[in-house]
Parts: C-alpha cells; structure tokens; sequence
C-alpha cells in the first residue's frame, strides 16, 4: 500500500488528512495518508527512513522554510519562493532522494484571482511572515500585483500593525491573512488591522478556512469588502500534491 502523509505542529484539525482520505475512498486508490504531528523537525529523516512504502508528504506551519535544510532537490519554484509544502520520496535501489516543491502557490494564484479587479487591486498587503506568505507574495507577483508585509514587530521594506493609516489602506486593496490567527478554535481572534478604513473597493483573502467566514473576513464584510477563505486553495494545493508525487 502506497502511503503519503502531512507533517507540522500542531495538527488538531487537518484538511489534507479529510480530503485524501475522502479522494482514496471515492476513487478506490490503495493508499493511506497519516498525520505526522512531530514538534521537533529533526524527527523527518526517522519518519522517511522508517516507511518503505511513503512517496510523499505535505508540509505545514510551522515546518514549511525549516525543512528545507533536509532535502537534496527544490523545483524551480520552491527555490524561488523559499519555502516547501510537498515532499516527493524517490527511491531508488540504494538511496533515498527527497525533493521540495510549492503547491501553495498554484492554489493560492488560481483562487485569488478570479477575484482581482486590474483597476483597482495593484497593491497588497500580506499579514503574517511565515513559510505561506512567501508563496502569497509570489503568486502576487505573477499576477501584477505589488505587496508588502505587515509584521507585528519592525522589518525592513514592511509595515508594523502600528503603522496602518487611513492613507495605506486606501493605496493597498487588497489584504491577505497568511497566519493562522482567527483559526478554529480561537474564532474570535482577528488580525489588528483598521478594518474602520475598509470599503468596497477592498478584497480580503484569508488562508484559514476553518471557520468558513473568519472574524477577519466578518469585519471586511461588514464594510463592504469582497472576502474569500483559503478553502478552495486548500483543494487546488493537495490537487497538484498529488500530480507531484504520482507524476501526473
């Protein structure tokens, strides 16, 4: 039995997990995927060498720019990006190869951007400097859009919470949640931002999709603007997952 699975930490609620185990049932595929919640990622050399029969796994938070230290290859992308979230296993008769991709990137790009107004949505803002950030700023990038990150602490070329007035909003419409603050179970959590200068000219996306309508995207609504949550990303990510590992 071919075996895939998911490593970060924690992993409470893992949409990987659902959906593959939902796509081997439906379409009758011998195969097992199995959450890796390992707190140490010094723990993946174990987990690879311990399964014969493991041809990929997923990445998530918090392991995503972390892991690259442990693979021998990166697709031109992940190389570009600086992050992975798939791991292909290739053996070979007397060695292992592990090679790093991004399906974030094809995720996030084809559910934005069906969004994207070119008039109005020139600039961005991306919440959050974790591994997914990277690949929003990237995906952002193909699609015309210049994009800043905002950080709770002083970066260079980035803004501070603090720093979000009236007159950046009005320039940057359209806001990307890529942490995972507001996610299931803390539901009432929201990125501090003044959703007060939101309008209808703003686009709102954010990566969690559970719930289904975050306090972020509430309160974007409220104010007219368009929302979106990371589901359908989710789906179009563990898509391309699969064509990585089964080279479809």
């Amino acid at each position: 039995m071919e075996k895939y699975g998911l490593i970060g930490y924690p992993l409470k609620h893992s949409f990987s997990s659902k959906f593959f185990g939902e796509k081997f049932e439906t379409e009758n595929i011998n195969a097992e995927y199995s959450n890796y919640e390992i707190s140490d990622i010094n723990t993946l050399p174990s987990i690879i060498t311990s399964d014969p029969y493991l041809k990929g796994l997923n990445v998530t938070i918090p392991y995503k720019e972390q892991v690259i230290q442990f693979l021998d290859e990166l697709d031109d992308t992940a190389k570009a990006i600086g992050a992975v979230n798939v791991i292909k296993v290739i053996r070979k008769e007397n060695s292992i190869i592990l090679k790093g991709y991004n399906s974030d990137l094809i995720g996030f790009q084809n559910s934005i951007e069906p969004m994207i107004d070119p008039l109005l949505h020139t600039k961005a803002l991306i919440l959050g400097t974790g591994g997914a950030s990277k690949a929003v700023k990237y995906g952002l990038k193909r699609l015309g859009i210049e994009s800043k990150f905002v950080s709770r602490t002083a970066r260079r070329d980035s803004f501070t919470y603090d720093d979000l007035t009236e007159e950046i909003l009005s320039e940057y419409k359209v806001i990307v949640n890529s942490s995972p603050v507001g996610t299931f179970p803390n539901v009432e959590e929201y990125p501090a931002i003044p959703y007060e200068y939101l309008t209808d000219s703003h686009l709102l996306y954010d990566l969690v999709y559970n719930p289904p309508v975050t306090k972020f995207l509430e309160l974007g609504q409220k104010q007219g603007a368009k929302i979106k949550n990371g589901g359908e990303m989710l789906q179009l990510q563990a898509i391309a997952a699969w064509e990585i590992w089964n080279d479809i």
